[in-house]
């Protein structure tokens, strides 16, 4: 156990305890063409919990999943089941109205009875617990942001009320409190749903990597072992592996960072939210009443200063705050935020029919991803979703979103240019000692260079493949990252996170 902050090493061990707390699952990859009623293309919650939909509905369902099912951001989330999003709704009232931002109320609230009504008819063991929500300011912050949003919730009729006082032992101003919210441990939910769709008519398929998307009757998935046809298809992946609608443009990419601690004395009962930036949050263990998740230090991908400092940073607000006995796990997690914060819900883009996508969840993927389900499987189904609208991928909001589309896409061509115009250091390969990386020039090429602790030097292009933007080194995640659109590469170049659906080019060096 942890009981100091080491000034070289974040405490914890460096693993989704969800991960750590269950099992790993082993489905076969795709071995030949499949033909289904829908094929789903990423297996996290959007992508899981529609196929469960559908498949109970009688359809024949493939979900697609490049690496093992809920290992990526729903295996790295702090699940929070709310409709609290921090202070959201009377910004949305605002840019969309009453009506559309009553289908997002209305959608999340009901995303956390889905979720309840599943967890007891199947009876299903991840921890499931009712809590109270809050959205709080600290001393001296936004009060009347809090008093507009307790308005405005009132407004759409959640569950909503004013307070000044919370159980938290950190001094608390103004909070927004939802009653009747919840939490749970996500893969043991959801790895459930996947049993029942892989056990019936269904097929989970792993280690398979989607390449392309096209629309049709049928429509084809082309991956990397064959090709899936089907009726329907849902690009639930992320960031969605088929573009045709420009989603790079509307969504930017964030990192933020997760401690679970264990705390000495008593541990609180509720979700906690204060959206400074930095954010931070705070929610219980759903199994563990001694552990505590904490989450904060949020940035745009590719930029920023040490990812270990992150960490750090975060365990120094924790323990300032709260009695800790240890810190026992820490991980990081990537988030694409829309430019209205509205996720993407629904058919791709104006020129197809279906082929739908489900994207943007903003870091509230728990209950938006449970409703996407929902408007995704009404959809396939025959029927309309009584919240398409406000989802929709097609959607111009000017107001909420003009100057967050100018904004993010400046700064992604300013990223670029700089990337190219910065000088970069000629490679000495042996003068890389272990743990080093970099971006260096070699032959008039852009080079990431690493050398893990072993001593193995790693070297692939710099260029991310997606739009040609260069790499950033990550520290603490031992990744290469493209501040342009938030892409990330392991050390030998393989994708971790798309847009890029291609890995770094290979270069090869002689290590001397």
């Amino acid at each position: 156990m942890d009981s100091d902050i080491s000034a070289d090493e974040p405490a914890g061990r460096h693993e989704p305890l969800w991960l750590a707390m269950s099992d790993r699952t082993d489905y076969d990859p795709l071995e030949a063409g499949l033909r289904v009623d829908t094929a789903v293309v990423g297996g996290g919650i959007a992508g899981i919990t529609t196929a469960a939909k559908l498949d109970g509905a009688g359809q024949t369902v493939a979900v697609l999943e490049r690496d093992r099912i809920l290992e990526g951001v729903t295996g790295h989330t702090t699940a929070k089941l709310t409709a609290l999003h921090g202070l959201v709704y009377d910004d949305l009232i605002d840019a969309f109205g009453l009506d559309r931002a009553r289908e997002y109320a209305e959608a999340n609230q009901a995303a956390i009875e889905d979720v309840a009504e599943t967890v007891a008819s199947r009876d299903i063991d991840c921890g499931f617990g009712r809590a109270p929500a809050y959205t709080y300011v600290p001393p001296g912050g936004d009060r009347r942001g809090v008093r507009r949003e307790v308005d405005a919730a009132r407004r759409l009729d959640l569950p909503v009320s004013y307070v000044e006082a919370t159980e938290l032992p950190c001094e608390v101003d103004a909070a927004v409190r939802f009653d009747d919210q919840a939490y749970f441990h996500p893969r043991a939910y959801l790895l459930e749903l996947a049993r029942g769709v892989a056990d019936g008519d269904g097929h989970v398929v792993e280690g398979t990597t989607v390449e392309d998307v096209e629309d049709g009757s049928p429509c084809r998935v082309e991956t990397d072992r064959g090709t899936v046809r089907a009726d329907d298809v849902v690009v639930a992946s992320h960031f969605p592996v088929a573009d045709d609608a420009l989603y790079f443009a509307r969504m930017r990419p964030k990192r933020s960072y997760v401690l679970a601690a264990e705390l000495d004395g008593e541990t609180p009962d509720g979700l906690y939210y204060d959206p400074s930036e930095p954010y931070f949050s705070v929610r219980p263990h759903a199994t563990d009443d001694s552990l505590v998740l904490f989450g904060g230090q949020n940035h745009r991908t590719g930029h920023g200063d040490s990812t270990a400092d992150r960490y750090m940073r975060l365990e120094a607000r924790v323990r300032d705050n709260f009695d800790v006995a240890s810190i026992e796990y820490r991980w990081a997690t990537q988030d694409y935020v829309s430019v209205d914060e509205v996720p993407f819900v629904g058919t791709a883009a104006p020129q197809v029919s279906n082929v739908y996508v489900a994207t943007g969840f903003g870091g509230w993927g728990m209950t938006n991803g449970t409703a996407a389900a929902t408007v995704l499987a009404d959809e396939i189904l025959g029927g309309e979703s009584d919240w398409r609208d406000v989802y929709s991928p097609t959607r111009l909001e000017l107001g909420a979103s003009a100057s967050d589309v100018l904004s993010h896409n400046r700064h992604a061509m300013e990223e670029f240019a700089a990337g190219y115009l910065d000088s970069r250091p000629p490679l000495a390969p042996h003068e890389l000692d272990p743990g080093d990386a970099g971006v260096y020039e070699v032959d008039g090429d852009d080079v990431a260079a690493y050398r893990d602790p072993e001593g193995e030097l790693h070297t692939r292009s710099a260029v991310c493949p997606h739009m040609g933007c260069l790499v950033a080194w990550n520290d603490g995640e031992q990744s290469w990252d493209c501040p342009c659109h938030g892409s990330r590469f392991d050390v030998d170049g393989d994708v971790l996170d798309t847009p890029a659906v291609d890995g770094l080019d290979d270069v090869s060096l002689s290590d001397e």
